[in-house]
């Protein structure tokens, strides 16, 4: 099952998501057999960040917020809201 984490940083948190980059890409490279999408959220200048955008593949949702849990920026409690739902690829058709 695909799930969406939809993540919204923390007013004024770009550096301790500066910080924390390295460690979370890591993380991400460890992972990737899971993910089929990754990438920051970007204000309307398309270069700060705001949050994160993930999409990756689980057995079952327990499993996918148990792996959002670990995330370092998680950890690092840079997230002011996380959002995980479950989505569908629909465009373009596999």
């Amino acid at each position: 099952m695909l799930i969406a984490f939809i993540c919204h940083d923390k007013p004024d948190h770009v550096d301790l998501r500066m910080k924390t980059r390295p460690v979370h890409l890591e993380w991400l490279e460890k992972n990737k057999d899971k993910i089929a999408y990754a990438g920051p959220l970007l204000s309307d200048d398309g270069q700060t960040p705001l949050g994160s955008l993930v999409v990756a593949d689980f057995e079952n949702l327990e499993a996918a917020r148990t792996f959002q849990k670990a995330d370092p920026y998680t950890q690092a409690d840079l997230f002011a809201a996380v959002t995980v739902m479950p989505t569908r690829k629909v465009f373009p058709a596999a």
